[in-house]
């Protein structure tokens, strides 16, 4: 959803130590094929629990919405706003305000750039990226959780709860699906605490470098664009055959990241808070995600909360510069 609010700082959280700059926590990592390797992650483990059990908690909070029969108000842009959305919020700030970085929430207040600007870490949080797909009931929205260091998404954490399935991906992590029922219902509920137990039970990311062919291009289901339509156009001229695959909210982030589809174009506006938490899952499965103008890095906690067109080419698939 395009706005262009921005949450109030969360800094009371009750762990100090938790805040410093750069942690590594070296644990070994079991993978469902039997291989071990060894891991470095670039931010307090304990991290990684909190925001996924923000994420499942939220997302269990929205399929209770979901299932009833809400009402729809609209925000001064005309987007849609439901009672999930603002449950989801309250649910995310709460748990993650146990670690005392500030928070930017598409649902919170607003923070004027003056103070945002001195943030050198902060989480960036979509309590419901695609309230339009969960107003047509299509099941195609997503709780988003990322951490933004310096500008950069550095950790992403992605829920879909009508499928039950979760994303999570970070520098020196990798990128992880979790899909078992079991495991994210212990997520929710506090019980999983080590990487290693979490990751076992995890398929890592992408599941596969793509379809050979045909070229397949994931794009937005509600919000496509002339732009995208020509863009596609100019990869049918490059390419034998392209499919083209509808999808709302951060799963065509996720549809990339999986090797499911080869790229995104996103010509189009967007948040940073829509955007964040699938840019790190997509990165560290392998995926390239830049500027479709410059070509260079996304950046987060801008003045301008909106976003630069942008493309995102799965771990399978280099444009080669072709695309403009």
């Amino acid at each position: 959803m395009v706005r262009h609010r921005s949450a109030k700082p969360t800094l009371s959280g009750s762990n100090p130590d938790a805040a410093s700059i750069n942690i590594f926590r070296s644990a070994p990592m079991p993978l469902k094929s039997g291989r071990s390797s060894h891991i470095f992650l670039m931010i307090d483990e304990s991290w990684v629990f909190i925001s996924l059990r923000a994420c499942v908690e939220a997302g269990a909070a929205v399929l209770k919405v979901y299932d009833s029969d809400f009402t729809v108000a609209h925000k001064a842009d005309d987007s849609p706003l439901t009672l999930a959305d603002e449950q989801a919020h309250r649910i995310i700030a709460c748990r993650l305000g146990e670690i005392g970085l500030p928070i930017l929430s598409e649902e919170g207040r607003q923070t004027p750039f003056s103070e945002r600007s001195r943030w050198e870490r902060m989480w960036l949080v979509d309590p419901l990226d695609g309230t339009k797909e969960f107003v047509k009931r299509n099941g195609e929205f997503t709780v988003n959780i990322a951490l933004v260091e310096q500008g950069r998404s550095v950790f992403g954490v992605i829920f879909v709860p009508v499928k039950q399935v979760l994303y999570v991906g970070g520098h020196g992590l990798g990128a992880f699906r979790v899909s078992d029922g079991a495991a994210i219902e212990a997520i929710g509920a506090g019980a999983v605490k080590r990487l290693a137990d979490l990751l076992s039970l995890a398929q890592r990311l992408p599941l596969t470098a793509g379809p050979a062919s045909p070229l397949t291009v994931v794009g937005s289901r509600s919000h496509l664009t002339p732009d995208v339509e020509a863009f596609v156009e100019k990869l049918k001229a490059i390419h034998r055959e392209v499919v083209f695959v509808p999808a709302g909210s951060s799963l065509k982030l996720c549809l990339v990241a999986e090797g499911r589809a080869h790229i995104y174009p996103r010509l189009g506006p967007t948040m940073e808070w829509d955007i964040a938490a699938g840019h790190a899952i997509a990165e560290n499965a392998g995926a390239r995600v830049f500027c479709y103008e410059t070509g260079g890095p996304m950046i987060y906690n801008k003045e301008d909360l909106l976003n630069p067109w942008f493309v995102v080419e799965g771990a399978g698939y280099r444009s080669g510069g072709k695309l403009k």
